[in-house]
């Protein structure tokens, strides 16, 4: 009867301390249940658990929080120099402090290679070895192997002149066609990671003192099959190359981030990358368009964005790009046509997308433009609500055409636009 009554006695110790785990179950894929608090460290220059001035230090601090399954990455105020990437892990959180967190490309160094570099090598010879160090992120290609065909790993060793990289090479290399190396490679890197998040964070790329690297392998962030990534209120300025580029990648969310004054494009996603959310963002000064829509990207949400001033189109949009809805965006002060529709046959066309809403207006600079232009064998697009003008002085207005309309386009619904051109819509579409 005693012993009775002391379990009786200290039962309610247990449900009102949560001991008995009433009411919680344990998450699919572990044997716990949920916990309220998770993984943190904090990086600092002189202050933090980890402290450091350059990527080693972020990416201890990282790999550190994914081997315990993932948390948080605080880093302090200052001016951490990458010389690497930083890559991303796991349901690991990047968070820095917006402007005083300032992660900033190391010079690049480059040479030609002496010695071919083959397919599925792992090492490169080259001319001038000098600025080469184990440790560094590094590029490889030659005039036939751009795109993804360039290969981006980290010097692992070193003999003389010949260095051993962290990756097989991606394609053949030949001296014959201008075989390069250059210590370039994305700020921030994610291959093949779930759950990444990166927030509030400068990503400065140095241009002045690096070569171009091709968005389909760089970017000041660069992204590559990372599911459900989520890049929020990040600046990215000056790379030499594309400001934000994810490619293969589904379920990516890019929101009130700002991409500036990068040598390529502001904001790239690509290659079959479906359901992006871009949302509140700033892509201005960019070398070439300010969004980007690469190959096969669809059913996304591009909304209340500002591409501004960048070198070539506010928008374009391409290769099987369907089903999209791009509203109330400002496209605005863009060296060529605001929004383009690129030159696509008809089973690669970019299909049924929507632009409702958007503000349109002052594109072209040196040459006439339109507000909206689409090419190819495009159809089933929607322009609705749109507000597409040219408010600069007379003898300054380039953007002459409202809409033009090329002679293979299908169907296309216009429908409540405001449009404020010398010609309103252009329809060069045969019967029209």
């Amino acid at each position: 009867m005693k012993t009775g009554l002391v379990l009786l006695a200290i039962a309610p110790l247990f449900l009102a301390s949560g001991w008995a785990g009433e009411g919680q179950q344990q998450l699919p894929q572990a044997m716990h249940t949920k916990m309220k608090e998770h993984p943190r460290i904090t990086v600092g220059l002189r202050e933090g658990d980890l402290r450091g001035a350059d990527n080693r230090a972020l990416q201890a601090a990282v790999d550190y929080i994914a081997r315990l399954g993932g948390g948080v990455v605080e880093i302090g105020a200052g001016e951490f120099a990458m010389r690497d990437s930083l890559h991303l892990r796991p349901h690991v959180t990047v968070r820095g402090q917006g402007a005083k967190t300032i992660l900033r490309k190391s010079s690049a160094h480059s040479s030609p290679l002496v010695l071919d570099g083959d397919y599925g090598e792992e090492q490169i010879t080259l001319k001038n070895p000098h600025g080469f160090v184990i440790g560094d992120g590094v590029a490889i290609w030659d005039k036939n192997s751009g795109g993804f065909h360039t290969t981006v790993a980290r010097i692992t060793g070193q003999n003389g002149n010949t260095f051993s990289i962290s990756l097989p090479l991606n394609a053949d290399c030949m001296v014959e066609s201008g075989a390069q190396a250059a210590t370039v490679f994305p700020i921030i890197s994610g291959y093949r990671v779930e759950g990444a998040r990166i927030e509030n964070l400068t990503i400065d790329g140095n241009k002045e003192e690096n070569v171009h690297l091709n968005g389909c392998r760089g970017g000041g962030v660069f992204l590559y099959r990372c599911p459900g990534a989520v890049i929020e209120r990040c600046t990215v300025r000056n790379y030499a190359g594309d400001g934000i580029s994810f490619q293969q990648c589904n379920d990516v969310t890019v929101q009130q981030c700002v991409s500036e004054d990068n040598a390529s494009l502001g904001i790239h996603p690509g290659s079959g990358s479906q359901r992006p959310t871009v949302r509140q963002c700033s892509a201005r000064r960019n070398g070439e368009d300010g969004l980007f829509l690469c190959w096969r990207v669809k059913h996304g949400l591009f909304e209340e964005n500002v591409l501004e001033g960048n070198g070539r189109f506010g928008i374009s949009i391409g290769h099987k790009d369907t089903d999209n809805m791009l509203r109330n965006n400002q496209v605005r002060g863009n060296h060529e046509d605001g929004v383009f529709f690129r030159n696509e046959s008809e089973g690669m066309a970019g299909h049924r997308n929507c632009l409702e809403k958007n503000l349109i207006e002052n594109n072209g600079v040196k040459h006439a433009a339109a507000g909206i232009r689409v090419r190819g064998q495009t159809r089933g697009l929607i322009f609705k609500d749109n507000i597409i003008r040219d408010t600069r002085q007379e003898s300054e207005r380039k953007q002459q055409t409202g809409i033009r309309l090329e002679e293979r386009v299908g169907d296309v619904t216009l429908e409540g636009n405001k449009i404020e051109a010398k010609t309103l819509v252009e329809d060069k579409r045969k019967g029209q």
